[in-house]
């Protein structure tokens, strides 16, 4: 009865979700891309049926590379089909993968066009990336028999205490024969909770930890300082948000008091946000270049705002420090992994819910600051660009976390080859 219920509020919520997406669409045309695909039409035929991954936006598909490539090399014969729901994420796939893969928008979750989606592109294998909990999609796997794996699967103790309002619901959603590969046992225990089959949890890792770093990014990361940025200090301040901005600049500001050359490179979580971090630069009286500008930085400069899409793993290459995004405001954090597989030491903010576990084992062996503020930000940039060894020291225990927690792909591709093999 609840999933009768909640999909008819599916479809009263449609207008809702149309304006929406129409609004933004005033602002960021990419909004409007393939716009009928969010409400069940147009999605590509695949007659022979695909393997499909859904990864929500930008840290998802960067996710999941190892994991299509992988797929690409064993099943070389198999569609592989990836949706996303934003077109940030949809950028990231096609800059990624090209044409090698298939892309579209996920529909909304209303009944029909969860259907015409699978009608469509006919998937033999359905990988969720992280914790996406969609019931009209989920129940529609178990109705086809489509194998269903949530592939690096977390949920919060915040999260769960909000699914358990609605837990008949999503103990329906979470029986249809889902495989979890949690990240970890807290992980799997919390989905058991919420009424995931214990025979179908299983603990695999995070494959976030078997990042792929290519052989000449650090290569490419040094050309490119010594292209546009110079012999300067530089720290980088990735993937920041609405409000964190400011903080960043703030610090910045008391940077270069004590470096009076350092330069930051600020590189907006949204392209959406490049014009108003612009406009904040612009009045606050800040000299900087833009990525789009081509052009090197001078000694006049004090900001290099990157406003292109894809290239914060080249930022992180070139620069010394590490700030990553979405922990001075309560976002919750965004991947730690990029820039400690390079060996940066690495800065954040206190809020880290979205990436707690491996904060955590960042934190266990000190290989992350924490900072509560604009001034406490300035001061652990100042004392990282300063102090090389204790720099290199923080960097290497971070590439050693990523290195020593490898292995997650490979155990979820043997959870996977037995539910291939029978399709």
């Amino acid at each position: 009865m609840i999933r009768i219920l909640y999909a008819i509020l599916t479809y009263l919520l449609l207008p809702v979700y149309a304006l929406y997406w129409f609004f933004r669409g005033l602002v960021n045309r990419a909004y409007w891309d393939r716009f009928h695909q969010r409400f069940g039409m147009g999605f590509p035929k695949i007659e022979n049926g695909s393997f499909w991954l859904h990864a929500v936006s930008v840290g998802e598909v960067q996710a999941s590379i190892p994991l299509v490539r992988a797929l690409a090399r064993r099943f070389p014969d198999r569609p592989l089909l990836i949706t996303t729901v934003t077109p940030t994420g949809a950028a990231r796939v096609r800059s990624l993968f090209g044409d090698t893969v298939r892309h579209c928008y996920i529909p909304f979750e209303t009944p029909n066009a969860v259907r015409n989606f699978f009608d469509a592109v006919k998937p033999q294998l359905a990988l969720i990336m992280e914790t996406e909990i969609w019931p009209n999609l989920y129940h529609e796997c178990g109705k086809r028999g489509i194998p269903l794996v949530l592939v690096s699967a977390r949920i919060s103790p915040k999260s769960v205490d909000s699914y358990r309002r609605l837990l008949p619901l999503f103990r329906e959603t979470l029986s249809h024969g889902i495989v979890i590969a949690a990240q970890s046992e807290a992980d799997a225990d919390r989905f058991r909770s919420l009424g995931a089959r214990p025979e179908r949890t299983r603990v695999t890792g995070n494959i976030k930890f078997d990042i792929e770093v290519p052989d000449d990014l650090a290569a490419s990361g040094r050309d490119f300082r010594s292209r546009y940025l110079g012999t300067r200090p530089v720290w980088v301040a990735a993937s920041t948000h609405y409000k964190e901005e400011e903080q960043v600049v703030e610090a910045h500001r008391l940077v270069a008091r004590q470096s009076r050359d350092a330069l930051l490179i600020l590189v907006p979580r949204h392209p959406e946000r490049f014009d108003s971090v612009r406009q904040l630069l612009e009045r606050q009286g800040i000299e900087f270049v833009s990525r789009t500008s081509e052009q090197p930085v001078d000694s006049s400069c004090s900001v290099f705002l990157g406003d292109t899409m894809g290239e914060v793993p080249l930022f992180y290459a070139a620069s010394d420090v590490a700030f990553v995004g979405g922990t001075l405001v309560p976002v919750g954090g965004h991947n730690l992994l990029e820039p400690a597989a390079l060996g940066l030491p690495v800065v954040t903010g206190p809020h880290l819910f979205n990436t707690q576990d491996i904060a955590d084992m960042f934190v266990n062996i000190g290989a992350l600051t924490r900072v509560a503020d604009a001034e406490q930000l300035a001061a652990a940039v100042t004392r990282l660009l300063q102090d090389k060894q204790t720099a290199t020291r923080l960097g290497n225990l971070g590439r050693d976390i990523v290195v020593s927690n490898r292995g997650a792909l490979d155990r979820l591709l043997s959870l996977l080859e037995p539910l291939i093999a029978r399709r």
